[in-house]
């Protein structure tokens, strides 16, 4: 999400940089770029982040006070939370592979080489978060803009310590201000699912957990289903995003643009021709061949393809839970 290096974490927009470690959560915004898969040697893996879109008749701020995490927690997040939660002693070896060194780097870097936004810095990027964090019912972080051209956002949340989110600026330019307060609140979706542990070992294993004595085979076990689990929690965060906007092509257009988009280029872009390529992409993959393609191309992802996540987003606005949830919030504005 320069100061050449970024931070090291776990997944990131589209091809984003790593985050450096850090104990309890960061995230980013969209979609990994897959790593190559070895049974002897493994590298760690760098991956992207996909962002979210922007807001349009959004109802009060009070109307979503009393929302909760599972009002619109995704099914997978849910099944696959529960998976983790099963892993005896998986929250106790996170805090003891990631201490309070690897925290202060983080922070002291942010502060250092980032712009902190305020009321009086950046003011509008200030009131979009936290009109997005009334919005989920949840405390606004900090928010830092950081320096660096790969269009990316993440989150980090450290022990003890007030968490924060970071956004690049070529992220900024790229997105119409709707679109970052998308992208801000599926950051904060991370916060109010309470991902960070999870995340914690994402970035272990980006950092590659496979050199770490002892941790190798663990980590072999595990890969897999933690990447499952995120690629989950991504579709928990996109519907964050579409509750702060209340428009599905706004969050759908943040994942067009970071998947083959430029300011130059924003205004030629066309959500409803994204979408229909998103159902050729189920079309091709409907077939035995196509399925096992498709599950070949994903799984060592940390983020579901960008077509695939803007079909999930349009299918949620169209569900009755989405229209339940919706008036809910209203009735209690």
């Amino acid at each position: 999400m320069g100061m050449a290096a970024s931070p090291v974490c776990a997944p990131g927009l589209i091809s984003g940089p790593t985050l450096p470690p850090q104990p309890v959560a960061f995230r980013c915004c969209w979609a990994p770029k897959p790593s190559s898969s070895s049974s002897t040697s493994r590298r760690p893996r760098r991956r992207r982040v996909l962002v979210l879109a922007a807001a349009s008749n959004r109802a009060s701020p009070a109307a979503a006070w009393g929302l909760d995490a599972d009002d619109f927690r995704h099914p997978l997040d849910k099944q696959n939370t529960l998976l983790l939660r099963a892993i005896p002693g998986l929250n106790d070896m996170g805090k003891a592979l990631l201490g309070p060194v690897s925290e202060q780097v983080m922070v002291l870097q942010n502060i250092g080489s980032s712009v902190l936004v305020s009321p009086n810095q950046l003011p509008d990027l200030h009131q979009l978060l936290v009109e997005a964090a009334k919005l989920l019912n949840t405390e606004a972080p900090d928010l830092y803009i950081r320096q660096n051209p790969v269009p990316n956002a993440y989150t980090l949340a450290i022990n003890g310590k007030k968490p924060f989110i970071v956004v690049h600026t070529s992220l900024v330019e790229l997105l119409t201000r709707k679109e970052l307060q998308a992208v801000l609140a599926h950051e904060l979706g991370h916060l109010k699912c309470d991902h960070g542990v999870w995340l914690t070992f994402a970035n272990i294993l980006t950092m590659g957990a496979y050199t770490v004595p002892g941790f190798g085979m663990v980590a072999g076990f595990m890969e897999e289903q933690l990447y499952r689990w995120l690629r989950a929690a991504e579709l928990t965060c996109d519907r964050a995003a579409l509750l702060v906007v209340q428009d599905p092509k706004v969050v759908i257009s943040v994942l067009m643009k970071l998947a083959g988009g430029c300011p130059s280029l924003a205004d030629q872009l066309n959500v409803d021709a994204f979408l229909e390529q998103a159902r050729s992409y189920d079309k091709a993959a409907s077939n035995p061949v196509g399925w096992y393609i498709r599950n070949a191309q994903t799984r060592e992802l940390s983020h579901p393809l960008p077509v695939m996540r803007a079909r999930e987003v349009d299918e949620w606005s169209r569900s009755q839970e989405y229209k339940t949830l919706m008036q809910k919030l209203l009735r209690m504005g």
